[in-house]
């Protein structure tokens, strides 16, 4: 495990050239490694516009095996400048089943490890459970030279149960690749009010834990397929939380990369601090494995 680490975030708006997109990824991870990134991580299913806004069969097109052409493309990138990528793909398990996947090279170009999404929404315009089946990896971190990464991804965000069993499994940093935005019709007041809480719930996962972590969003408007409602603009702000839950980093909404260094060491003083681990309650925490808890049981 290395002390500090060098965190490459790279916030983009995508087009419906598949193609242009891998392109301007590619260039923009070697900008981010130029400037020392050793670990790079890219947005919630980057290769493409993000397609949930529609329930459409032809959507499934867009789903590769793993590996497959883009872990060919991406493993190729991640050894050509010795970096520990994290992606964000369409997995075609099998026929008819198919997953929300998180991969993690190795700096040789080496797939490390897999996440898939386990929490799946089904909102208006985030339409995954029609395309998705929730994950089965377990929330495992992943072991990669640098070292151990929490990877989950976007919805996963919002629940604390998933931070806290990475982080108990040894997790060195939580990430999570994500694509949320606007409705139009929301008021400037309540877009604010889901900004705000997107960030402090992921905050709050930094302090309970007593590790950094990293949200990386994509930018960007992009049309509903269907005309039923304006689409989505993607928020960005991707920002990297330290152990206490302060900013090291904090974009804005337009394209941008950046790069920061992120202390690991610092994680351990904050638990000696505030040693949240030692005095959990693990013998009275058994309901939190059921759907509810009715007030006479």
């Amino acid at each position: 495990m290395k002390e500090t680490i060098k965190i490459g975030i790279i916030q983009q708006s995508n087009s419906p050239d598949i193609q242009a997109n891998r392109e301007k990824l590619a260039k923009n991870i070697s900008e981010v490694a130029a400037n020392g990134a050793n670990l790079v991580i890219l947005q919630e299913l980057h290769n493409s516009l993000y397609f949930c806004q529609v329930e459409s069969t032809d959507n499934f097109s867009l789903a590769e095996p793993i590996p497959g052409p883009s872990t060919d493309f991406y493993g190729k990138i991640a050894a050509e400048h010795k970096i520990v990528l994290v992606t964000s793909l369409f997995e075609a398990r099998a026929k008819g089943l198919y997953h929300n996947t998180a991969v993690v090279f190795d700096s040789d170009g080496s797939i490390a490890g897999k996440y898939r999404k386990m929490h799946i929404p089904d909102d208006p315009a985030y339409y995954e459970k029609f395309y998705f089946t929730p994950g089965d990896t377990g929330f495992r971190p992943i072991k990669t030279s640098i070292g151990t990464l929490g990877v989950q991804v976007c919805w996963d965000q919002w629940y604390p149960e998933g931070a806290r069993l990475m982080a108990l499994r040894g997790a060195d940093l939580l990430i999570y690749p994500t694509a949320i935005g606007w409705e139009s019709s929301d008021t400037p007041e309540e877009k604010q009010r889901q900004l705000q809480a997107w960030q402090t719930v992921q905050r709050g996962h930094a302090v309970a834990n007593g590790i950094p972590v990293i949200a990386v969003n994509r930018c960007g408007h992009e049309p509903d397929p269907s005309g039923m409602t304006n689409g989505i603009q993607f928020w960005g702000h991707s920002f990297i939380a330290g152990p206490q839950g302060e900013f090291l980093a904090h974009l804005n909404e337009e394209e941008q990369n950046a790069v920061i260094e992120v202390s690991i060491r610092r994680s351990e003083t904050v638990r000696q601090w505030w040693p949240f681990l030692r005095d959990r309650r693990i013998e009275e925490y058994g309901g939190i494995t059921k759907r509810y808890l009715d007030e006479d049981k």
